[in-house]
This record gives structure tokens, C-alpha cells and sequence, in this order.
């Protein structure tokens, strides 16, 4: 009993340490020069397989990057880039990120009924449930429960994460489960319909 006592309470100020740092957007700004290469100065990237960061939930955004950083989530193109930042440095990025506007993006009109439907529906025949219920209809996302904002993303990034998520290459934490069973009754075709309907979604 004392053993799961102290467990707990362990576990309970691991927890509480990890949402304990307040970001500043302007400090992150000053930060984010070096991200704008592939990202882009506001979070808006321009290449199609990097991911928009602009109004990503805070949360979301510090998570991948402690991940990243300590090696829970390999992103090859991310090597050696946040070695240098410390804890505050990474919630200063994720506060400025999120507090910039994400620039839309528009739906291949010849996926995005197929995507539209999978999203909003899943599919009762494969046991896939609709994506709004974690990303929400609008595709906004949960800030608070730390889903992320999919609407207006990049459709080759998009597909990218499923795939990883169907293949077992991204598992980096408990919320990648949900996404492995979830993108594991998804074909490659379903994975292009459902990332091209996210891109125009608004």
C-alpha cells in the first residue's frame, strides 16, 4: 500500500511538473527563426510534407517537442534541432506557434467526398469511428485534452502520420494507441481521401 502510495504521489509530480511552465509567445517568436526554414516564420510551411504548426494547440505542440527532443518521437528531419532548448524554451515556441493563424488550405474535389464521409462518419462495415469525435467536427481539436488541430493541414503530412500510425513507425505516446487501431482500418486510399478533405476543412 505504502509502495503505491508513493507511486502516485510520484507519478502525480511527474505530471504536474510537465504543464507547470507558462509559455510566452514573444520569447518563442525571438526562438522561432531557425523552425521558419521548414515550418515557416509564422507556422504557415510552405512544403507540403512539413507540417503547419500556426494555430496548433499549445499542448499538443509542447508534447511533440519533449518527444521529440528526448527521443519518444523520431522525426528524422528534427535531428539535433531542439538539443539546445531547454523546457521553457519549448513552451515559449508552442505558445507563439499556436497563437499565430493558420493559413487554409483546399480539398482535391475528386477525394474529398470520400474523405468528408470518413471523417464525419467512419465506417460501420470496418469498425472505424468518425474522426470529430476527437478533432471535433470542425476539425479544431481538443487544446484542452491535447488532439490536434487538423483542419487546414497539409494533405501529404497528413497521410504521412496515418501511414506511420497504420505501420507501427509513430508511438511515441498513450494517444498513439487510439490512432494505430484507428489508422489500421484505413486503406492507402481512404488515407488519401480522409488528409485531402483535413486540408480544405475549415
Amino acid at each position: 500500500m505504502n509502495k503505491l502510495l508513493v507511486s502516485l504521489v510520484l507519478t502525480l509530480g511527474f505530471a504536474t511538473s510537465a504543464h507547470a511552465v507558462s509559455g510566452d509567445a514573444e520569447a518563442g517568436q525571438a526562438n522561432a527563426a531557425v523552425c521558419g526554414a521548414c515550418h515557416g516564420a509564422d507556422g504557415n510551411s510552405p512544403a507540403p510534407n512539413f507540417p503547419k504548426l500556426a494555430g496548433q494547440g499549445e499542448r499538443y505542440l509542447l508534447k511533440q517537442m519533449t518527444d521529440i527532443k528526448e527521443g519518444r518521437r523520431n522525426v528524422v528531419e528534427m535531428t539535433g534541432m531542439l538539443t539546445n532548448l531547454n523546457e521553457q524554451d519549448l513552451a515559449d515556441l508552442a505558445a507563439y506557434f499556436s497563437s499565430q493563424t493558420q493559413a487554409m488550405g483546399a480539398a482535391d474535389p475528386t477525394l474529398a467526398e470520400r474523405g468528408e464521409a470518413i471523417y464525419r462518419g467512419g465506417d460501420l462495415a470496418t469498425g472505424l469511428p468518425s474522426c470529430t469525435g476527437c478533432h471535433s467536427p470542425t476539425g479544431k481539436g481538443n487544446p484542452p485534452a491535447g488532439f490536434p488541430h487538423l483542419a487546414g493541414q497539409h494533405a501529404t503530412y497528413t497521410a504521412k502520420q496515418l501511414t506511420d500510425f497504420r505501420e507501427g513507425n509513430r508511438t511515441n505516446d498513450g494517444d498513439a494507441a487510439i490512432m494505430q487501431t484507428v489508422a489500421s482500418r484505413l486503406s492507402n486510399k481512404d488515407i488519401a481521401a480522409v488528409a485531402a478533405y483535413i486540408q480544405g476543412l475549415r
